[in-house]
């Protein structure tokens, strides 16, 4: 029972992976391909730890396989939304069939008060 639940695990993640590495290559615009790599990659490497959890049972590598899963949930939203946000500051455009803009205009010019005291000083 145990080997047939790490292979479900395993498969799932697999495929979520595949799905990842798919929807990286066949999206049209950075937003939707980052969308792809982060969501759907996250849930493969969890699924595929879960895998490595269930086959070992080790309590050594079952809590590093639960600890990677958290570092990946922690961090690929974060990544994710710094990546975007310096596309956006990037200008970089949307896919032309894009139906939903919620940042219609454009960024600002000067994007922290930092920038704008260094170059008031020099």
């Amino acid at each position: 029972m145990r080997d047939i639940l790490t292979l479900i695990c395993m498969i799932t993640g697999s495929l979520f992976m595949l799905f990842a590495a798919v929807g990286v290559i066949r999206m049209p615009d950075l937003y939707t391909r980052m969308h792809a790599a982060t969501k759907v990659g996250t849930v493969g490497v969890t699924g595929v730890m879960a895998a490595v959890a269930l086959h070992f049972g080790d309590l050594g590598i079952v809590s590093r396989a639960i600890l990677i899963s958290l570092f990946f949930l922690i961090t690929a939203p974060v990544a994710a939304h710094m990546i975007g946000r310096s596309a956006f500051f990037a200008k970089t455009p949307l896919w032309k069939k894009t139906v939903v803009n919620e940042w219609p205009d454009s960024p600002p010019d000067d994007t922290s008060s930092s920038s704008s005291a260094s170059s008031s000083s020099s």
